[in-house]
């Protein structure tokens, strides 16, 4: 379709064109501004972004979790098998809105990696507009569902700014939330700006919640506005950890993945080879280095990993079903068969992020903490809940990116950025059930989306002139299978690991195994080895041609470094959990250089980037309150949840201070007496041993001077309490910091103020590179 829209956005203010009289008598017929219409036929567009999934994963490619939602939408359309994203969330997501290159919008990593460094402040230039922006703009309605991770974490509290959350980046309504993932059973979302009520459904899972959202919306805009077009994304946390789902979901995959890892991949390529997904040649590659053999395990762990593997499948059945709705809802409309729907699996390859023995606590991982198989299988009837955090093992991940090696973060090889996409539009595309194998990436979604649509990417938006797109379309592939690939160059980095395509080669560069979140500060990445591959004969990657081409690996990984430097990807950091950890990094916070700060009740999921740094050091919390009686209940101030954090509450009037150990502990300090009615004052006092991070200390709990409870903590969360829970005063939202009460556990009595008090050590942590080292990994 010929663009039929401006070059310069917004369009110029009204002005009244007529003769203008002194009174309306003698004046022209007035005439209104008249809304902007979208460019003529212009299809809805539904942009469905699931987290975290693997090539091999889901049935439509031969994997092993049913997907009968793609299944659908790939009869009736195309599948794509070589489409590829970034191998990690908020890097594809921004590539995926903008049409760059994730450096060039300055999303190297996730927000929670953040440096200041141009292409990894995770600060969304304004000279990267939004297909969102540009298409609300041209006449159409605009949603956003599910998971935004791409606005930075210091402007996600109340207190804003707003641009940079999803209603400011062109999307008219948000229904999700901020976060890389959220707690299933008891998120924290936002509609728009504002807090969602936690819900009273006992069957409540965010999935489903997800899916209804997305379509009350298109049911409601589509009622009010039927001529005109919408773009809805629909971003799901599944199947990105945590692995949660309903027990029903979970019964349905008892036993069948017995098998082990090894024989699901040898199941799959061959699965993957009968669809067509995968050429007849297709080899399967190696166990990737580091991850056992099936056949290596004893019993308990095979029984404890397939149970994993269990409840991460019904998680992924779950979401296609819910999607399905999504596409129901979709075929309902007048105007169905003018929409696209286009239906990403993963944002990058599934996630080995579990580590070696699977995971109870995903935020283990980022605070560099290693987990025991023996610790996790007394948890194996409680998995997939609301108890845990859970995440299976590596090499689980690995076979669901078959046939490909590595993972989620492993930029350098397909197992980390290739994904499948399934696109429908049946107004346009007539092959039924086609498969396409241009070589596309996640940048080439805006351009191609502009082009049908009728749009030109315009060259100033709000004032700000933009970076050229720097995708490609690849609309033409919605007519030919024949259609020229038009993206001849692609360059990959996450983390270091490195990977140049160009004219149907590949060189890959790995850089560090993504199951062990510690990195060594003397790595050289000049002596990482590089690996050739030539996909035309090679579509797995398993034949390493370096030492047979190396005049041409020396080409590409010279191209490498051009491409590098003109899309912001330098300087290289290959520093892993410290990178978490905000006050080390510097980054930007409410908190400034305060270390005081009082809050009220009422004050609730304050998100940990505005909240003081209470990690590594010592702190004091001090809470006036009054009580009614002396059988008083209720939290009266907590940071974190699940996965890590403290609490202070009154349990039948006695004073209690849990302290969340990433899950694994949960020392508690209890008075002896309950309160009497009336005004008190408690003071939660830790005393930090220091010589480094994650460190132990004393604690002292004393109400109204007197001292009511006392003793150690021998080890403290070291980078971040909670991956995506704050602060709350008066009650409790999100997930709870032990399971001795009900949620929400409001206060019964009256929380006057709470004032919470760091005391760093005389050489702060912020800005100094000689804090900037990993913790030692806890055992």
């Amino acid at each position: 379709m010929a663009a039929q829209t401006p070059d310069i956005l917004p369009r110029p203010d009204f002005h009244f064109a007529g003769e203008v009289g002194r009174t309306y008598k003698d004046s022209d017929p007035a005439t209104f501004p008249q809304p902007v219409q979208p460019p003529e036929g212009a299809p809805n567009i539904v942009l469905i972004l699931l987290d975290d999934v693997g090539f091999g994963q889901f049935e439509t490619y031969g994997g092993g979790v049913p997907s009968p939602t793609m299944d659908r939408l790939a009869k009736e359309g195309l599948r794509y098998n070589y489409f590829h994203t970034t191998a990690l969330c908020s890097p594809t997501r921004a590539a995926l809105i903008t049409g760059r290159n994730h450096h060039s919008t300055s999303f190297a990593g996730i927000t929670e990696l953040a440096t200041g460094y141009d292409g990894y402040c995770c600060i969304l230039p304004r000279n990267c507009g939004t297909v969102s922006e540009v298409l609300r703009q041209n006449g159409y309605m605009t949603a956003w569902v599910g998971k935004n991770h791409n606005t930075p974490t210091w402007e996600t509290s109340a207190a804003g700014p707003f641009d940079r959350w999803a209603n400011g980046l062109g999307f008219d309504y948000f229904y999700g939330f901020n976060a890389g993932d959220m707690n299933h059973w008891n998120p924290l979302l936002f509609e728009n700006h504002n807090l969602v009520p936690a819900s009273d459904d006992p069957d409540y899972h965010l999935t489903e919640d997800l899916a209804d959202r997305a379509i009350t919306w298109m049911r409601n805009v589509k009622s009010i506005a039927p001529d005109k077009p919408f773009f809805l994304y629909v971003a799901p946390g599944a199947t990105h950890a945590p692995h949660q789902a309903p027990q029903e979901w979970i019964d349905k995959f008892k036993g069948k993945f017995d098998m082990g890892w090894d024989a699901y991949r040898e199941q799959t390529i061959e699965r993957q080879k009968k669809l067509g997904v995968v050429p007849k040649d297709t080899e399967l590659t190696v166990r990737s280095k580091g991850l056992p053999a099936w056949d290596t395990l004893n019993a308990d762990q095979k029984r404890l990993y397939a149970r994993m593997m269990e409840v991460f499948a019904a998680y992924g059945a779950q979401v296609d079903a819910a999607m399905g709705r999504v596409v129901d809802a979709v075929k309902e409309l007048p105007d169905a068969d003018n929409t696209i729907i286009i239906y990403i699996a993963g944002d990058n390859g599934s996630s080995a992020e579990g580590g070696i023995e699977g995971s109870l606590c995903e935020n283990l991982f980022f605070n560099g903490v290693i987990e025991k198989w023996e610790d996790n299988i007394k948890a194996i009837d409680e998995l997939g809940g609301p108890k845990h955090f859970n995440h299976f093992p590596s090499a689980w991940a690995h076979a669901m990116n078959t046939p490909f090696q590595w993972t989620k973060q492993v930029a350098s090889h397909f197992g980390g950025t290739r994904n499948p996409m399934i696109i429908s539009w049946p107004k346009r595309i007539k092959e039924k059930g086609g498969l396409r194998s241009q070589f596309i990436h996640t940048i080439d979604i805006v351009p191609t989306l502009y082009e049908v649509c009728g749009v030109s990417a315009p060259s100033v938006i709000n004032g700000i002139p933009q970076k050229p797109i720097e995708g490609v379309s690849f609309a033409a592939t919605f007519d030919s299978g024949n259609a020229e690939s038009k993206r001849k160059t692609q360059y990959f980095e996450l983390a270091v690991n490195r990977g140049l395509y160009h004219e149907g080669w590949m060189a890959s560069c790995p850089s560090f195994v993504p199951w062990d979140p510690n990195r060594d500060e003397n790595w050289d990445p000049d002596k990482a080895p590089w690996e050739l591959y030539k996909l035309d004969e090679d579509f797995s990657q398993a034949n390493d041609l370096a030492a047979k081409y190396p005049d041409k690996l020396r080409e590409l990984q010279d191209l490498w470094w051009v491409e590098a430097a003109k899309y912001n990807v330098l300087p290289l950091d290959w520093r892993g959990t410290i990178r978490m950890n905000a006050e080390a990094m510097g980054r930007p916070s409410l908190v400034g250089d305060r270390t005081k700060a009082t809050y009220y009740e009422g004050q609730i999921a304050l998100p940990d980037a505005a909240c003081l740094p209470m990690l590594n050091k010592s702190w004091t919390i001090t809470a006036a309150i009054e009580v009614f009686d002396d059988k008083a209940e209720g939290m009266v101030v907590t940071h974190g949840g699940l996965e890590g954090g403290y609490g202070l509450y009154l349990r039948e009037g006695k004073p209690v201070f849990v302290y969340n150990f990433l899950s694994q502990s949960r020392p508690t300090f209890s008075a002896d007496k309950a309160l009497p009615k009336g005004r008190h004052t408690l003071v939660v006092d830790f005393k930090y041993d220091g010589g480094g991070m994650g460190k132990g200390g004393t604690i002292t709990l004393l109400s109204d001077g007197a001292k009511i409870a006392e003793g150690r903590m021998e080890k403290t969360v070291p980078i971040q309490f909670s991956l995506g829970e704050g602060l709350d005063v008066g009650m409790d939202t999100g997930s709870p910091i032990d399971f001795t009460y009900q949620m929400p556990f409001k206060f019964t009595g009256r929380v006057e103020e709470v004032t919470v008090e760091i005391k760093p050590e005389k050489a702060p942590v912020a800005g100094q590179a000689a804090a900037a080292r990993e913790p030692a990994p806890a055992k």
